[in-house]
C-alpha cells in the first residue's frame, strides 16, 4: 500500500493523539495538538496508508531558525521509510519558509531516530541531562538546510 503525506487538519488530531500515546511515554494531550496547530509558525504533516494515519511530524519555523517539534510512526509501520518521508517534508517546508538550519531534541537512547537524523546531516551540539519525565537525557542536534547549496537529502 502507498503512503501519502498531507497537511495535518483538525480531523487528524484524534488519530495523531492515539499514535502519540502509543509511541511516547510522555505523550502530548489533545489540547497540546490543538495549541500547536493554532500557531502560524507551526507546520504538521500526516502520513496515511489506506486511509489510516500511520505517522505524523511537525516543525516550528521562524527564519532563519526551525525546529522539529515531533515525528512519530506507528510501531507496526516503523522501518519502512515513513519517518524519512516526514523528515524530508519538514526540512523542505522549513527551507521553503526561509530557514537556514534545523534543530531538534532526541532521546539519547533512541538509536533508530539518531541514525535517521545522522543520515540527514544532523550533528550533536549539546545534551540536556534528565530532560524527559522518566529521567532520560536529550541530545540537541543541528543540521544545515543547505539554503543556496542545492537540494535536500
Amino acid at each position: 500500500m502507498t503512503v501519502a503525506l498531507s497537511v495535518m487538519r483538525w480531523w487528524d488530531i484524534e488519530a495523531a493523539h492515539a499514535l502519540e500515546a502509543e509511541v511516547f511515554s510522555d505523550a502530548w494531550s489533545v489540547e497540546q495538538f490543538w495549541q500547536e496547530m493554532a500557531q502560524p509558525s507551526r507546520y504538521y504533516a500526516v502520513a496515511c496508508e489506506g486511509g489510516d494515519l500511520v505517522g505524523y511530524g511537525g516543525t516550528f519555523v521562524m527564519p532563519p531558525d526551525s525546529d522539529v517539534q515531533t515525528i512519530a510512526v506507528r510501531a507496526d509501520r516503523q522501518g519502512r521509510g515513513i519517518a524519512t518521508m516526514l523528515l524530508t517534508e519538514l526540512m523542505s517546508k522549513a527551507r521553503t519558509e526561509g530557514a537556514s538550519h534545523m534543530l531538534l531534541e532526541v532521546r539519547s537512547d533512541n538509536a533508530p531516530a539518531l541514525a535517521l537524523y545522522e543520515r540527514f546531516g544532523f550533528m550533536r551540539i549539546s545534551q540536556r541531562p534528565k530532560y524527559y519525565p522518566d529521567g532520560g537525557d536529550a541530545l540537541i542536534l543541528r543540521a544545515s538546510l543547505g539554503v543556496g547549496d542545492g537540494p535536500l537529502p
